[in-house]
């Protein structure tokens, strides 16, 4: 790609090739472990790089019984008193199905909490290689079930219902909002941002992919190692589980918002995703960030785009959900 990065963009490229902890595809096992079991505290330099959370919203943190055993939630909840129950939207982590927790996206979280006034609710699902595809997906799904099921409780409305995920935690939204639709419960929105949407080999067919030279903050290689520590070699790539652009119906999904970044391996494989939305009879709306990493969400303050793009995700939720 021959796009001139921007001053904070190429701050960030040069500080995660500098530093092999923040590529996946550079880790020894032993590394990864730690990684994963790091964690990060609410106060502290951190927050300098992922962002703050925004005033006026609370953080509660609690756990719930999923099929598989007790899993942590992260929950956001405005502060100023509200006459009327509030939409509920269930978030779901990025990091290649490897890597990354709830608390990482306070800056993102609290801004729709606080800005929509909303309840978020957002999980931290079992991570790959130790628990493989198909356990993220359950995870999260039963984080949404007890989402709709406890949304009285935290003054939701389980009426009001939306998915939002990022990366990996995109194609996750995408994923749940496809069960959502076949068994419940009902969404009104899904927000996608930079979403991996095809975990078939035709994505390193896409120009996108092919031209991701200098792999900003997403090399090619990182994207093998994810999807190895992820996916079984037994497992078929085309199941919608997986890919949910190889759905056999795309029919009947709530609006969308799909979120994509020029410098992305995964730009085009997120564009053909809301192509399929839209051919399959449903709203979407494409916001594209040209001069854009992926996961430029992640570093707010280096990033030009972080905040224009949360305003697009504020502004599609609140059109489904008011």
């Amino acid at each position: 790609m021959t796009t001139r990065l921007r001053p904070g963009v190429r701050a960030i490229d040069r500080v995660m090739k500098a530093n092999p902890a923040f590529s996946v595809a550079r880790m020894s096992p032993e590394r990864l472990t730690k990684v994963q079991s790091t964690i990060i505290p609410d106060r502290g330099p951190a927050n300098l790089f992922l962002g703050r959370l925004q005033r006026g919203v609370a953080v509660l943190t609690s756990t719930f019984q999923a099929r598989h055993g007790e899993l942590p939630l992260r929950i956001y909840l405005p502060e100023a008193w509200s006459r009327t129950p509030r939409p509920v939207v269930v978030n779901f982590h990025g990091g290649g199905f490897v890597l990354g927790s709830a608390r990482q996206y306070d800056w993102s979280c609290s801004i729709v909490a606080g800005e929509l006034d909303a309840v978020v609710v957002s999980v931290d699902y079992r991570l790959a290689p130790t628990h493989r595809f198909p356990a993220a997906v359950e995870d999260c799904y039963d984080a949404l079930l007890w989402a709709a099921g406890h949304a009285a409780d935290l003054g939701g409305d389980p009426t009001r219902l939306a998915v939002m995920g990022d990366s990996a935690g995109g194609n996750l939204a995408a994923v749940v909002a496809i069960l959502a639709r076949d068994a419940g419960p009902a969404i009104a929105h899904q927000t996608l941002v930079y979403p991996v949407t095809d975990m078939t080999e035709a994505v390193q067919q896409d120009r996108s992919y092919v031209e991701n030279v200098r792999g900003i903050v997403l090399s090619n290689a990182d994207m093998e190692v994810f999807h190895g520590h992820y996916v079984t070699d037994d497992v078929d790539p085309t199941d919608f589980r997986l890919s949910p652009l190889h759905a056999a119906d795309l029919g009947g999904l709530p609006p969308a918002l799909v979120v994509v970044a020029g410098l992305d391996p995964l730009h085009d494989s997120g564009v053909r995703y809301a192509q399929a939305l839209a051919d399959a009879g449903n709203r979407v709306r494409v916001e594209d960030f040209h001069q854009m990493p992926h996961g430029f969400l992640s570093f707010p303050y280096f990033s030009k785009g972080a905040r224009p793009a949360m305003e697009a995700v504020v502004a599609a939720q609140r059109e489904a959900l008011r």
